[in-house]
């Protein structure tokens, strides 16, 4: 074998032996996000073959049902830059067909596990059309920012008490 499939099968194999090592606590880890609703990855087999335990994979640290309802809430703007994962949901620009000399663009961030007022940010960016036709930046109302937030968390409290209820 050469030189370079040598390291790379070393490489591998500390890189699972690494992934293996995490787990051993992983009943803790368990218990301790069981109080969580974050989005959870599915348990995948020991890609070893250790027996019947399986490799745990960490979930995405967002709340479940913030992730949907902001999905939900903002559904009508095109989405630009989607990360499950970090817990941001990036828009494109929308210009509502009613007022077409103006656009807004949304940042989501969803910063906690927990189903909190303080586990949302929103960042509402705003641009005019002037004279000439070009957009340009403008001030977003002090109070768009905040009726976005609390939308998003009335549709999460929904969908939460939808599935205690289901």
């Amino acid at each position: 074998m050469s030189d370079r499939r040598i390291l790379g099968v070393a490489l591998s194999a500390a890189i699972l032996g690494l992934s293996a090592c995490a787990s051993n606590n992983a009943a803790e880890q368990s218990a301790a996000s069981e109080s969580r609703s974050g989005l959870r990855l599915p348990s995948l087999p020991n890609p070893l073959g250790g027996g019947n335990r399986p490799v745990e994979v960490e979930g995405i640290g967002v709340n479940g049902f913030l992730w949907r309802a902001s999905l939900d809430t903002i559904s009508f703007m095109p989405l630009s830059e989607v990360d499950p994962f970090g817990g941001v949901i990036i828009t494109d620009w929308y210009a509502n067909p009613q007022m077409p000399t103006e656009r807004f663009k949304l940042t989501v961030y969803i910063l906690d596990t927990r189903l909190r007022a303080d586990a949302l940010a929103v960042n509402v960016f705003r641009q005019v059309r002037d004279d000439r036709g070009e957009w340009t930046d403008a001030q977003s109302g002090d109070d768009t920012a905040y009726e976005i937030e609390n939308a998003i968390l009335t549709r999460a409290r929904q969908l939460r008490i939808s599935q205690l209820e289901g």
